[in-house]
């Protein structure tokens, strides 16, 4: 990793900790569901999507604490998404990143309900968010969309539906976007709407982060061929034990890793557009397609 990727990471990592840890100490609702919630967000992962709200802010050299609130924001939605992808009736996982599921520790009911309060908190950070009203509206669109039935839930609803037969790529992509790339897109599109990029600023970042969604995705199928369950932090090997539809599945695992750095390379080319300097978001594409968990 790049010395200045890893100083940022370094930095802002602990801010967006202690603005989500803050926001679950400042409710008033049960004991139990604020430790379910909590739980979960304290259980680590990469923080990129938060990471990356920052650092679109910080490529157009604005003050980042304004955009801590969104950094919370996404980083919740995206916990709220696990804890229920981890159900019973979901993907039936008992392990993420390398502590047990929120439904083994706290119960079915009680995961259920803290993802729910993890989602709905979210858009009261972006109505708090230090911003014009009119950039509130935009992040609260932006936020319903790419997380809703257009985005991510839909995406998820095409992966459950994709594991009763085998999907072409233009499918496989089609869940993927949706899935994976769809709060991804969030991060660096709210970033931009945040420091007021102009339109043809943020349709370059939109087609980044839709090339980084895919190459995340692509990196995730390959790792779960060549990681382990101790690296990953979840079980390893379990898309090929359940003849899921995955890139190496359709392409073989080099050919996976081709189009791993196509959509890399896709991603550079859409930086190159920019006028600011890109650097960190560079290193950010280097970093998740490089990565071994």
């Amino acid at each position: 990793m790049e010395q200045q990727l890893q100083q940022f990471i370094a930095t802002y990592t602990p801010q967006i900790e202690a603005a989500m840890a803050q926001e679950i100490t400042r409710l008033s609702g049960p004991a139990s569901l604020k430790e379910s919630m909590q739980y979960s967000l304290d259980a680590g992962g990469k923080r990129i999507r938060p990471l990356y709200v920052l650092a679109v802010l910080n490529m157009f050299e604005q003050e980042l604490t304004k955009g801590l609130p969104v950094a919370a924001a996404i980083e919740m939605m995206h916990t709220y998404s696990l804890i229920h992808d981890d159900l019973p009736c979901m993907d039936d996982d008992d392990f993420r990143r390398g502590k047990p599921t929120n439904h083994k520790v706290f119960g079915e009911d009680v995961a259920v309900l803290a993802g729910d309060a993890l989602n709905s908190l979210c858009f009261g950070l972006l109505v708090r968010t230090d911003v014009s009203a009119e950039q509130k509206v935009a992040l609260v669109e932006l936020l319903s969309e790419t997380a809703g039935a257009n985005g991510m839930v839909g995406g998820q609803v095409l992966d459950m539906e994709g594991e009763k037969r085998l999907l072409n790529l233009q499918e496989l992509e089609q869940v993927h976007i949706n899935k994976t790339g769809a709060l991804l897109r969030f991060s660096i599109e709210s970033g931009a709407i945040l420091a007021g990029a102009d339109a043809a600023t943020r349709q370059a970042l939109i087609t980044y982060a839709h090339h980084i969604g895919l190459a995340f995705q692509i990196q995730d199928d390959i790792l779960d061929i060549e990681g382990t369950t101790e690296q990953l932090g979840k079980t390893a090997g379990k898309d090929v034990a359940s003849e899921k539809s995955t890139y190496p599945a359709l392409l073989t695992l080099d050919g996976a890793k081709e189009k791993l750095n196509e959509h890399y390379e896709l991603a550079l080319a859409a930086l190159a557009q920019l006028t600011v300097d890109t650097t960190l978001l560079q290193q950010f594409a280097a970093y998740i397609v490089n990565r071994n968990k």
